[in-house]
């Protein structure tokens, strides 16, 4: 398996959520990014599926962690299109208005490390993908804008390692979400069906060592909690 070298870019916001997954409707965040979160926002800079995926190594906390809670007016139903009735797609906010509470992590900032893990029928180099991710950092570009959990949080970056010291606190997170999908599937679509990883995370000293998505740390579906 090639991959890249590592690279490490440093990424702060004022707001994150990193949605533990049986709280979707009054959201609850970790109190660390998951990797899929990071992945995410890796891929919101740079991202060629086909070529390579992103493996998280480290994520380093370098701001206090701290919550603060937002209640929110939100609609419960999707608006779907009714081409026979166009009447009948329309919603009414007052019938479907409701509230719903977030607790949410403030004043965040992490430095994170991670490489391209790149697939089979990728025919260039290492050292091609690298540079290109250094420049669009570096640059400022991005796909879309990155985002901190959610999209109502954007996330902002900068290349390297500013050498700040990460915070001095140790916390056994237990079982913590790893990922969503399979990463050796990047044909997502629509239709995609979701693959639930998780693995045992831990934060030493402001500091989370990431597995990599194929060993035997990470829990997948149809694998025994012998592997963790």
């Amino acid at each position: 398996m090639r991959t890249t070298t590592p690279a490490v870019i440093t990424v702060w916001g004022d707001f994150a959520c990193w949605t533990k997954p049986e709280c979707k409707v009054e959201r609850l965040s970790y109190p660390v990014p998951t990797p899929s979160g990071i992945r995410g926002l890796l891929a919101s800079i740079y991202s060629k599926p086909p070529e390579f995926y992103w493996q998280v190594k480290k994520i380093e906390v370098l701001n206090p962690i701290r919550f603060t809670t937002f209640k929110r007016n939100v609609v419960k139903k999707k608006l779907s299109y009714n081409k026979s009735n166009p009447a009948k797609s329309i919603i009414s906010i007052e019938d479907e208005r409701t509230q719903r509470q977030s607790v949410v992590l403030k004043d965040v900032r992490y430095r994170i490390t991670a490489e391209m893990v790149l697939r089979p029928d990728f025919g260039g180099t290492p050292q091609q993908l690298y540079n290109q991710f250094q420049r669009r950092v570096q640059r400022g570009q991005n796909f879309l804008q990155p985002s901190m959990g959610t999209r109502e949080f954007p996330a902002y970056y900068e290349w390297g390692d500013t050498g700040e010291l990460p915070i001095d606190e140790s916390i056994d997170l237990g079982l913590m979400l790893y990922d969503v999908f399979d990463l050796h599937k990047w044909k997502v679509g629509k239709k995609a069906e979701p693959s639930v990883s998780l693995y045992r995370a831990s934060m030493e000293r402001g500091v989370i060592q990431v597995p990599p998505y194929d060993s035997p740390l990470v829990l997948k579906p149809g694998k025994g909690a012998k592997s963790c």
